[in-house]
């Protein structure tokens, strides 16, 4: 009996040391779509007041043991709390879904035994060096433009000799490239590296490299093009993760060029320019095109290597269709796999939809299965076909191999992937040359958001790669996916909506379903129009369409009102990753293709000595006074501009949930923007003044800096000057659909400031749409309301100002639909079936553009910035 009770006793000491004891607070991690293995960058959010510090932080498996992390600070309650509001938490992902997050001042997190080892030498002649334990590699001012030489330790001895190189540039300045075709044939870039920093969440087991380049061109007539690597290394491991930035800097079209600015966008009015030029056919004639875009190696492989592929089977539109691999052997002659899909069209306008000029369009009337191909040749011969391919190619020699991956491959089409064994070059193509030419001329020259212009140069897009450098593993298909299929981690939606870092909302429940179903039936609306329209496309995926009518989809939405910030709040509400990659789709493409980012002086950072350095940078050309400002919806993306027309909140939302770096760096140039006050008066009244202190407020948030809070801090006073003269309405009349501007952005200013005065202000903005409701733009700006009456209740407490709420809440209930989207063959069947469950009433006198069957433009007005909010109260009232 001694002896057994001895066994059971060591048997319950051993097992309470194997289970650490808790020594903080916890919280639920998921990896959803997970890989064993996967590198993982999760932004949690933190109360105010809950951290104090990423020291004391700690990641466990959901059985109880440690894994090492690495973690960042990202933002701090400053100035009012200088606790920790995000945090970025970086780990490899177990064969777990599930983990545990512990945080606490008695947390005292492992340490990492893999560490990344790098120099960043900044002169003018230098660059980086990084070994991550697995692979070293090199990246030259003065080389290529890319990877200049990378190693593989294949014999496991922590040295890295010359007969251990796989790769290297392949010279004459094109490790990477960007080339131009106009009349006078192709002209072939060559890339230049001026600067390589190390970003913030850099540390043990992730750092990440941004560089700066600048392609240029042998004539005279195409313009220097900037481009921006950001590398992401991993300890321990042979794969790293690139994305990949170009900027469109040709001149897209062959119209007269008139001097002076769109009298929309003016920044004075000497020079106004003549709309009524609708016989230049230059308009329609396409100048600078791009004639390919890519990033290419030198591989050091042996003769007669092997080439494979995943094509997917059947239809373009099964994400999760099974997989073939198809194995080519190398005889000379190059191998590729080439992404394709439907050719540009004109694009409808609103005057001949409205009209009903035009055949009807439904789903099914089209050709996509013919295409969507995906091609892998041998020289000139086909040898494999279906509609998508997965995205990516493995070249190996049997002993070493190289494996490339792009990510959204079909969605970002056209994209391609190609093996040269006559010059061991290895190419990944963001626009691959055999596609034929990307031009950006117009369609027709029908006037568009009220002027026929061509903003297409200053036009950039982010492309996502991983390389992957192997012994011959046959884990290649499973390394490829940490991008090309990514998976994604989330805590739970609670966790995020009771940080309050977004105000009060109430996570998805099942509690008020007619309120729910209201948001999550019309998010599931624009994500089966995304798949089946297809709104695809390497300038186009991401975004959506505004209106539906009479059976066509018509004009660009272009993220008016900051609808990847609904998206961003349905992910943080729901768990549902779905809506992750919908939101960040959104948002990359928002902050790319919709915003204005050439020309542009570079930023001066004094690494040379030398003091003529500063005077040579002084003469470089200024930047475009419209850096940075946002294109308005059209029916192409670049055929408009309009001032207060960019949205960075869901940008801020993507660097803080996903380690985004280039969504704060197009946030910053906004923000630069709105600091210059290139509209003068104009640009600080009406909608301009609402939608700059949102968007300011976010950004001061994420960065601290001085100089954008001097900036918000005045055009807060200025809001609340003028709402003295608007007799206690902050919002003037002809703008009523802006009340989420308002009520978002002055509530977030005075939840991290304490600002008595802005309280104040929300309060008596809450007392005037209660009592005199603003219905300018009819429901828009009617429903737009329920937001600031929230805040009213939030503030003083009294009932009439939710009951108010609840009152015009009502309309934006909706039953339930008899089918799943899945179910539904037709974008019409599926639209006549959410106008049935509507409670929404229709326009007095023009298209109903708030109705449940259009896209997510007015539906942020309506409903996305209202219902969460409602729904908190709701239960915080007990309101069944």
């Amino acid at each position: 009996m001694r002896i057994l009770l001895s066994v059971v006793l060591a048997c319950l000491l051993l097992q309470s040391c194997a289970q650490p004891k808790v020594a903080g607070n916890q919280l639920s991690i998921t990896v959803e779509n997970n890989k064993k293995g996967a590198p993982i960058t999760l932004g949690i959010p933190f109360p105010k007041g809950a951290l104090n510090s990423v020291d004391h932080i700690r990641l466990l498996t959901s059985d109880g043991m440690e894994i090492p992390c690495q973690t960042t600070e990202v933002s701090t309650w400053d100035p009012i709390d200088d606790s920790i509001k995000w945090v970025w938490v970086f780990f490899f992902s177990e064969e777990t879904t599930d983990y545990v997050l512990e945080y606490g001042k008695g947390v005292v997190p492992m340490r990492p035994t893999e560490k990344i080892i790098s120099a960043n030498n900044m002169r003018p002649s230098g660059g980086i060096e990084v070994n991550t334990g697995a692979i070293s590699f090199t990246i030259h001012k003065k080389g290529d433009g890319f990877l200049d030489e990378v190693f593989l330790d294949s014999n496991n001895d922590g040295e890295f000799s010359e007969k251990e190189l796989i790769a290297s540039s392949p010279g004459s300045h094109r490790g990477s490239f960007f080339d131009l075709l106009d009349d006078a044939g192709i002209d072939s870039s060559k890339a230049f590296i001026h600067e390589v920093f190390r970003e913030k969440g850099s540390g043990p087991m992730h750092s990440i490299f941004r560089i700066e380049g600048t392609y240029t061109y042998s004539r005279e007539d195409n313009n220097i093009s900037p481009f921006t690597i950001w590398l992401h290394a991993y300890a321990g491991k042979s794969y790293i993760k690139v994305l990949h930035t170009m900027t469109y800097t040709g001149v897209p079209d062959k119209h007269k060029i008139q001097e002076g600015e769109h009298a929309n966008i003016a920044t004075q009015n000497k020079k106004i320019i003549s709309e009524n030029t609708a016989d230049d056919k230059g308009w329609t004639q396409p100048n600078d095109q791009i004639a390919g875009i890519g990033l290419q190696l030198k591989y050091h492989l042996d003769n007669n290597s092997v080439v494979s592929m995943p094509l997917q089977e059947g239809s373009w539109k099964n994400d999760g269709a099974p997989t073939a691999l198809q194995e080519v052997s190398l005889d000379g002659s190059p191998v590729q796999l080439l992404q394709r899909g439907p050719a540009k069209k004109s694009p409808p306008t609103l005057r001949d939809v409205y009209l009903n000029q035009l055949p009807k369009n439904s789903d099914g009337d089209n050709k996509l299965d013919e295409e969507f191909q995906a091609t892998v040749t041998l020289g000139e011969d086909d040898i494999a076909k279906s509609q998508r391919a997965k995205g990516w190619l493995n070249v190996t020699d049997g002993k070493r191999g190289i494996g490339v991956g792009i990510r959204n491959f079909m969605k970002e089409y056209p994209k391609g992937i190609k093996v040269a064994p006559a010059t061991n070059i290895l190419l990944g193509s963001i626009w691959p040359e055999e596609n034929g030419p990307m031009s950006f001329e117009r369609h027709h020259t029908a006037m568009d958001g009220g002027m026929l212009s061509n903003f297409a140069q200053g036009i950039t897009k982010t492309t996502e790669f991983i390389y992957y450098f192997h012994d011959n593993k046959n884990d290649v298909a499973e390394k490829m996916e940490y991008v090309v299929e990514s998976p994604v981690a989330h805590t739970t939606p609670e966790w995020y909506t009771n940080s309050k870092v977004y105000g009060n909302m109430a996570s998805a429940s099942s509690k008020h379903i007619e309120f729910e179903n209201a948001l999550q039936y019309k998010y599931q609306w624009w994500a089966y129009n995304q798949k089946n329209q297809p709104w695809y496309g390497m300038f186009n995926y991401g975004d959506g369409k505004t209106y539906y009518y009479n059976g066509h989809w018509v004009q660009w939405t272009n993220n008016e009102p900051t609808v990847d910030f609904m998206l961003w709040t349905n992910f943080m509400r729901t768990g549902d990753p779905k809506y992750f990659e919908l939101a960040q789709a959104m948002s990359r493409h928002t902050m790319d293709v919709d915003n204005v980012h050439w020309p542009k002086k570079r930023t001066y950072y004094g690494q040379i000595n030398d003091a003529i350095d500063f005077w040579d940078f002084e003469d470089e050309p200024e930047s475009t006074p419209y850096l940075g400002i946002g294109r308005r919806h059209a029916a192409e993306h670049w055929y408009s501009l309009l001032s207060a027309h960019v949205w960075i909140q869901g940008w801020i939302a993507d660097y803080y949930l996903a380690g985004d770096h280039r969504a704060l760096e197009v946030a910053k140039m906004t923000g630069d923007t709105y600091i210059n006050r290139i509209w003068g008066e104009h640009d600080l009244r009406g909608r301009r003044l609402y939608l700059s202190v949102l968007n300011m407020v976010e950004l001061y948030d994420a960065t601290k800096l001085q100089k954008y809070k001097d900036e918000l801090d005045d055009r807060v006073r200025l809001m609340l000057e003028f709402q003295e003269r608007q007799g206690g309405n902050l919002v003037l009349d002809r703008y009523g659909y802006s009340q989420p501007y308002v009520a978002q952005g002055l509530y977030k200013y005075q939840q991290i400031t304490g600002d008595e005065e802005v309280r104040k202000a929300l309060l008596r903005h809450a007392r005037w749409v209660r009592d005199v409701p603003p219905l300018n733009h009819e429901m828009e700006s009617y429903l737009a309301t329920i937001s600031p009456l929230l805040l009213g209740y939030e503030i003083s407490g009294q009932q009439s100002f939710l009951d108010e709420a609840l009152a015009r809440a009502e309309m934006l209930k909706v039953g339930e639909l008899p089918k799943s989207p899945d179910e539904y063959e037709s974008t019409e069947d599926y639209s006549k079936d959410l106008l049935g469950i509507s409670n929404l009433p229709m326009s007095k006198g023009r298209f109903t553009n708030w109705q449940t069957d259009q896209g997510l433009r007015v539906f942020g007005w309506t409903h996305a910035y209202n219902i969460p909010y409602l729904l908190y109260w709701m239960d915080e009232a007990n309101i069944e």
